[in-house]
């Protein structure tokens, strides 16, 4: 500590000790005794508080300051609270701002390209089990679609055979009632309603086409047995 600041921390000092006793709490603000004392600057204040800290003669407290010994300073007073060690420097930080700059940019690049890959591999495998997915669901809509082909080929030859067999049927009891009505009517056709009423009996209507059909065939016969 030069001169000037020993006697800038002393009159500093004196003036706390005038406002409060020892062991007792400045009210005021150090900015406050600075511009008291006519001090050229803030900075010169926190010097001389600075000083006066580490030679304990005030301490903080509350906010502010407590005065712990009245008195001044000595010449080459070394002091009692040692400076905070420095931080060792990491070994980036030797190196130029840009060349830290550029790693730390590299490592920032590096960690994103690298959570990009985790991410799009994981999207992949998503993709991957969709896709999966989604075949097998094409596959059991071919196979039901197959079935349905299948069913509607076998009931369409199913219903092509019974349209069959029934114009078959159909045409053998034409010519059955027309050979029975020969002996009447050779050249009397039978009437559609007649013959509706026996194909209804021969396609499972109910009973009471059944009589009809009955009644139609007894009125075919009777005038082949009269004659």
């Amino acid at each position: 500590m030069n001169d000037l600041s020993l006697q800038r921390a002393n009159a500093f000092l004196a003036a706390v000790s005038q406002r409060v006793a020892v062991g007792e709490t400045l009210q005021e603000t150090p900015a406050e005794i600075g511009r008291d004392l006519d001090l050229p600057d803030p900075l010169s204040t926190a010097r001389a508080v600075r000083a006066l800290i580490a030679r304990r003669r005030l301490e903080p407290a509350n906010g502010s300051y407590r005065l712990l010994d009245a008195r001044p300073l000595d010449p080459g007073e070394r002091e009692s609270i040692g400076r905070r060690p420095r931080r060792k420097a990491a070994p980036s930080e030797g190196l130029p701002a840009a060349a830290r700059r550029a790693g730390e940019s590299y490592s920032d690049l590096g960690r994103a390209v690298a959570d990009k890959l985790v991410e799009l591999g994981r999207e992949n495998a998503e993709l991957r089990v969709e896709a999966r997915q989604l075949r097998e669901d094409a596959r059991e809509a071919r196979s039901a679609r197959d079935d349905a082909e299948r069913r509607a080929r076998t009931l369409a030859e199913r219903s092509r055979e019974l349209e069959s067999r029934a114009e078959m049927a159909e045409s053998n009891l034409r010519a059955l009632l027309a050979s029975a009505r020969t002996g009447a009517k050779q050249d009397a056709p039978v009437g559609d309603a007649e013959m509706a009423a026996i194909l209804g009996v021969l396609r499972g209507d109910d009973e009471a086409e059944e009589t009809e059909a009955v009644e139609a065939v007894e009125a075919v016969e009777e005038p082949t047995a009269a004659g």
